[in-house]
């Protein structure tokens, strides 16, 4: 006779309260072709419900979406039969918003793209432990609520992890899909993408909570409650930037270039376009990521021309130098300031490289990437600085090279260094019809409104924009299909917002939630009393 706690086939059946949760039910094969339960399927459906919150970025940029689009990852997670498959369906859901925030890279890396993405998916296992830990079964009422602190920390220490450099970079962490939001940019000033991320982490997991755990609901709705109302003493009581006067920056977007002599091409369209630029009265002109072909010290003719520009205009000129050096072995990519005097000695190399676009990490193992996709074939050099330089009168810049933008604490270094205007220096021409050059561009608002300065994102193809200290859109940006130029008053502001005072404090906090956690599960484990070991078989005797 069956019972409870025998051996038993079983499967796992849907309910109406929630599509993902099982319930146990005799007399059926496990895993049932043609149900949700087969293995192949619930991973599909995991890597789907961790792709769906892509659509809260650029292009689609449906920022709202990212309030709700983690609760059918959550749904599922908690619904996993055995911990392990909760650990699986973290990674598959971790694989599947991998591919999606980065599929534009794709057509360059084809299959490689996947690779790297199920090995940093990897990150996500523990993720969906915890989900199910804290919210499988019927949670109390008290699981529920530390599901609140516990599950945004734990996704705080995956995009930590994933943002080294090594790793890709912090591409497409949760916060940078609230970049027009303007109260989410207002915390943002407060603890950096990093708080964003964490709210938009404990709203999904309430609202999972509120979805299926009525004994739970109200913990969930004073945890929601809790969030409103941090959020809301952030926006009164966080410093803003105090105003500081404008500034006249321009930027040249040469648009695509095409044939062998392109690098030409794009410095004759440039300087074209930079000429138009006479008598606008204008303080500094960025051109794009790699807008100059050749090292100005080799070819004094080209520094003759930017010269001139500068001299014509009584600006300088922030150039991008993409190339092989003569005072130091290997390629490198510099800003590099020229003025009505000829280059002014400033110069920035760029730190941070793009895995795969401008190096190849562990190249006597991975070269043969280069094989099945658009890999560099040759590593560009690193530089070892950061640079603020100084412009005109004494007006302070700091520049970034390409998706060293999405790094918080570069931005955040710069400030603290002195910097008055951010200045991004990007090209996604390998990417112009997908998603990546609106996000890019995105990117700017949140660090302007991180550290409380404005920001210049100039780009060879689009899209080009400016926002101002607080993260709002400055003037009209440059898409796509332009090749033009745009000059904007950029607004100035002084002091000093909370991040850039205190800067990664969320994470810290999160780290210190997640030692409590394991502490707590270790005493538990600790106080758990030992199984009884059965008694040994009685002998009988025989006479």
């Amino acid at each position: 006779m069956d019972v409870l706690g025998s051996r038993q086939r079983h499967r796992w059946v849907p309910t109406w309260a929630d599509a993902t949760a099982w319930r146990r039910t005799p007399d059926a094969a496990p895993w049932r072709r043609g149900d949700l339960t087969s293995p192949w399927q619930r991973g599909a459906l995991a890597a789907l419900c961790g792709a769906l919150p892509a659509l809260a970025f650029p292009a689609p940029s449906w920022w709202w979406f990212a309030y709700v689009a983690l609760v059918p990852w959550i749904l599922l997670a908690r619904s996993a039969p055995t911990p392990r498959r909760a650990a699986l369906d973290g990674w598959l859901g971790g694989l599947g918003f991998m591919v999606a925030v980065h599929h534009w890279l794709l057509p360059s890396l084809h299959v490689f793209t996947l690779v790297i993405a199920a090995l940093l998916g990897l990150l996500w296992a523990p993720w969906g432990w915890l989900v199910r830990r804290l919210l499988g079964g019927t949670p109390a009422p008290g699981r529920a609520a530390a599901a609140l602190l516990v599950l945004p920390s734990g996704w705080l220490m995956v995009e930590l992890v994933r943002s080294w450099e090594g790793l890709g970079g912090p591409w497409g962490l949760l916060g940078s899909s609230q970049w027009e939001v303007e109260p989410a940019l207002r915390l943002a000033s407060v603890g950096g993408v990093w708080l964003v991320s964490a709210l938009v982490v404990a709203v999904n997991t309430g609202v999972a909570v509120l979805a299926t755990n009525r004994g739970a609901r109200v913990p969930a709705v004073a945890g929601l409650v809790a969030v409103g109302a941090a959020t809301t003493a952030a926006w009164t009581w966080s410093p803003r930037p105090e105003p500081a006067g404008h500034i006249r920056v321009a930027v040249v977007q040469p648009g695509v270039m095409n044939g062998v002599d392109s690098a030409d091409q794009r410095f004759n369209r440039e300087e074209q376009l930079t000429r138009s630029l006479a008598g606008r009265d204008l303080d500094l002109v960025v051109w794009g990521e790699s807008s100059v072909g050749h090292d100005l010290a080799d070819r004094p003719d080209l520094a003759g021309r930017l010269t001139a520009l500068s001299r014509q205009l009584d600006a300088d000129i922030l150039v991008n130098v993409d190339a092989r050096r003569s005072d130091r072995p290997g390629i490198f990519k510099s800003s590099v300031l020229v003025g009505p005097d000829g280059p002014t000695g400033d110069r920035y190399d760029k730190m941070r490289l793009v895995p795969f676009g401008e190096y190849v990490p562990a190249r006597s193992l991975l070269g043969w990437a280069t094989s099945v996709g658009k890999a560099a074939g040759e590593d560009r050099r690193r530089g070892d600085r950061p640079v603020v330089m100084t412009v005109g009168q004494g007006l302070r810049v700091g520049p970034l090279v390409c998706f060293e933008s999405a790094f918080p604490d570069m931005s955040r270094h710069l400030t603290r260094e002195g910097a008055q205007v951010l200045l991004a220096q990007s090209a996604t021409s390998t990417f112009q019809h997908s998603w990546a050059p609106e996000q890019h561009a995105s990117l700017a608002a949140v660090r302007a409104a991180e550290t409380g300065r404005p920001m210049v994102h100039a780009t060879l193809t689009g899209v080009s924009a400016v926002y101002g200290p607080s993260g709002e859109r400055v003037g009209a940006p440059l898409g796509t299909s332009a090749s033009s130029t745009a000059a904007y008053d950029v607004p100035l502001a002084t002091g000093t917002t909370l991040y850039v005072r205190f800067g990664d404090w969320p994470v810290h906090a999160a780290l210190v939630v997640l030692a409590l956690l394991c502490a707590a599960e270790g005493a538990r484990a600790f106080r758990r009393p030992a199984p009884e070991r059965p008694a040994p078989p009685a002998h009988t005797a025989h006479g």
